[in-house]
């Protein structure tokens, strides 16, 4: 690691964002919505308004109102979100490239990146998203988009900030800050604690399906005349008694909110630490360098029963005894909870300079990182007698359960930002990623065989060209080019590919009283993959590696529409957004039972979102949030042959918020969730029909002091 980290310092390298005037802010890779309306590529930001206007905690629910965003739900909370973003496929947010404050942020970026850590949405100040060939400065996903979450700043001033929320089931979130400044120094503290008893009951359990979270953050910092420092660390834990068992149909039509017995015991509990030390030096006028070195550890036992879908699966062929076992009316031997245990770190440095040569403004970086999975999963036998689970005995883990992977990676980059005339921005963008992937699996508990194993090694060069290009004042046009790359993970054997793309987007703004957006995108795979998890099983039915679906297409619109207007003294502000998606396969794949034609999985054809309020004069103000999303396949090709049970189904919800201004310094606020109490099937992953959250009140309290 240290001779990677030497070269990279010599030969210049890293990530990093826009620095930004005052230098102890945190790295961002837009900026403002402003910026994100004018990028040579597509982009958007939500803003700390929205946030606290929609009193947002779930990322599902606030990214609803991003094009080009999919979201397919698990848990009603957002606790462990599905993002997929245009040709990138969303099991687990494993194809999407995830930061805070420009730092990765998933457990194992490379060899695990499947988001079953993902930082609390309660206190960050605004989210970013890029799409199009400038997301080329990020990685390693490179094909759909980048999600950077940017956390609370340290405040110019000494500042308190509270902000309290209680509702229905118990639903607690408060997050509660202090920091400020004195000289050349600053400091934040942040803690954010939320808990809940859930929405689903339990059979024959007294045990709530709620969560218990605490995080907490510290900022240090240090600002120079011409360099600063930024100390970062964050801790966190969560118990949620959450499960991977959903429900057969004809359960979730009698009570979509119910939960089997069977499931009464399982519960995640897990653990994450991150540091970061981010250093920015002003070489000169035109060269500003900044280096961030970051080390993050995550720790997860989500203890849970195993094989319940093959209990679903039955119930929902009218087997009787399947469903007398998932009702605790038949007995059954031999059911199987593992501990589904595994120990999580990711290590790394990035350097960035950017240099500003006038006309062309460039940022040449390079990050050295490093990360692996420790998986050591044993289970315990119960069987279920008169309802009841009766502990048997404990399994110890071998094979499959009993392994060790990790990913090395180098990546260069080389972008340059050439305002070619008055009219005319250009983007061209150079990305490299040298992968070097590995696993290690024990036959024996203990780790005394030769263990089984595997390695992969990629390397990969991925240009991109976009432009802007202004037809008048209100009027741009942009389009762009890139090619995607998806590393494969620890467990690729040596002769797989990793999944690579070309993606192209073009379109239009108009900005003038109003805000019009319309983008075309077309993603060409040569060789599309699934990332396959117990809670995303591949379409052939696989709960690790990965699984290739050969040559597909993915091709859509975008449509953004924002204004406000004036009636009689309020103001209406008005946010539209629309994506539709074709996601399908290019070429019969008979060896894996795919034709062309069949549509990709967890994919929607329809997303709508509409934002709408009412701004008063005298401080009460009124927010609508609509939200749209069409029904997915959950397996390749479910609309070729496929029955209901491969398909979640369409979903519309509405939000209401009102809030009041008391004074300067305080507000409250109402929120009514899923105001008409719609719920549907949402997802048949993990294991069996899935819901939303159902119609949610709470009362919330602002304070700033």
């Amino acid at each position: 690691m240290k001779q990677r980290l030497m070269v990279l310092a010599v030969a210049s390298a890293l990530t990093s964002s826009v620095l930004a005037d005052n230098a102890l802010e945190e790295m961002t890779i837009v900026g403002s919505a402003e910026a994100a309306r004018n990028l040579p590529g597509s982009g958007s930001v939500v803003d700390n308004e929205q946030i606290r206007i929609e009193a947002a905690s779930d990322i599902n629910q606030l990214l609803k109102t991003v094009p080009g965003i999919y979201i397919q739900e698990e848990d009603g909370y957002g606790l462990r979100p599905n993002i997929g973003i245009r040709g990138a496929t969303s099991e687990r947010a494993s194809k999407v490239t995830l930061m805070e404050d420009g730092v990765l942020t998933a457990p194992a970026p490379y060899s695990n990146p499947a988001a079953y850590y993902f930082p609390t949405m309660l206190r960050m100040n605004s989210v970013e998203v890029i799409k199009g060939a400038p997301l080329l400065r990020y990685g390693p996903q490179t094909t759909g988009g980048v999600i950077n979450m940017v956390s609370t700043p340290i405040p110019n001033e000494s500042e308190g900030r509270v902000n309290f929320r209680y509702g229905q089931n118990g639903e607690t979130d408060l997050l509660a800050s202090w920091g400020g400044r004195a000289g050349d120094f600053g400091i934040l503290l942040e803690t954010a604690q939320r808990r809940s008893d859930g929405f689903k009951d339990i059979d024959r359990s007294s045990q709530n399906s709620g969560y218990d979270i605490r995080d907490y953050l510290l900022k240090l910092g240090w600002e120079g005349e011409r360099q600063s420092l930024l100390f970062k660390a964050q801790s966190s834990e969560e118990v949620s008694d959450e499960t991977y068992l959903g429900l057969s149909d004809a359960d979730f039509k009698r009570d979509s909110n119910r939960r089997y017995g069977l499931s009464s015991i399982d519960q995640m509990d897990n653990d994450h630490q991150g540091y970061s030390l981010t250093y920015q030096l002003a070489l000169n006028q035109r060269v500003k360098m900044t280096a961030i070195g970051y080390h993050n550890e995550f720790a997860r036992d989500w203890f849970k029963l195993g094989g319940g879908g093959d209990l679903i699966s039955a119930a929902n062929r009218g087997d009787a005894y399947a469903q007398g076992v998932l009702n605790g009316t038949e007995d059954i031997y031999g059911l199987q909870f593992k501990h589904n245990n595994r120990e999580y770190e990711s290590r790394g440095i990035d350097l960035n300079f950017d240099i500003d040569l006038g006309a062309h403004q460039l940022a040449v970086g390079g990050r050295a990182h490093e990360d692996e999975m420790d998986r050591y999963q044993p289970t315990e036998i119960y069987n279920q007698i008169n309802g009841e689970l009766e502990f048997v005995n404990n399994t110890a883990p071998t094979g499959s359960n009993n392994r060790f992977e990790q990913a090395k990676a180098t990546s260069l980059w080389l972008v340059d930002n050439w305002q070619v005339n008055e009219v005319m921005e250009l983007n061209l963008a150079l990305r490299y990623e040298d992968v070097e992937s590995s696993r290690r699996q024990y036959k024996t508990p203990e780790r005394s065989d030769q263990p089984s194993r595997r390695s992969n090694h990629s390397e990969e060069w991925l240009p991109g060209l976009s432009f802007t290009y202004k037809l008048g004042p209100d009027w741009q046009l942009l389009a762009g080019v890139h090619r995607g790359f998806s590393p494969l993970g620890g467990g690729a054997q040596a002769n797989e590919e990793p999944e690579t793309s070309v993606n192209w987007e073009a379109g239009f703004r108009y900005q003038g009283d109003w805000f019009f957006e319309a983008i075309g995108f077309y993603s060409d795979f040569d060789n599309k993959t699934e990332n396959c998890s117990n809670a995303s099983p591949c379409s052939n039915g696989a709960t690790s590696g990965a699984f290739n679906t050969g040559k597909a297409t993915i091709a859509g619109l975008e449509l953004q529409l924002g204004t406000a207007f004036e009636l009689n003294g309020f103001i209406i502000p008005v946010d539209l957004m629309y994506t539709y998606t074709d996601a399908t396969i290019d070429k019969d794949l008979p060896s894996e039972g795919l034709e062309r034609g069949d549509h990709l999985a967890s994919v929607p054809e329809n997303v709508f979102s509409l934002r709408a309020g009412l701004e008063s004069a005298m401080g009460w103000d009124n927010y609508l949030v609509a939200k749209y999303l069409d029904s997915m396949c959950m397996t390749v090709g479910c609309n070729n042959g496929g029955d209901r049970y491969q398909r979640s189904e369409d979903l519309f919800v509405v939000d209401f918020i009102s809030r009041y201004q008391l004074n300067d310094a305080a507000a409250v606020y109402v929120k009514m969730e899923n105001l008409f109490d719609e719920q549907s099937i949402v997802s048949r992953h993990p294991d069996g029909a899935r819901p939303n959250k159902p119609r949610t009140a709470s009362l919330g309290v602002e304070w700033v002091f």
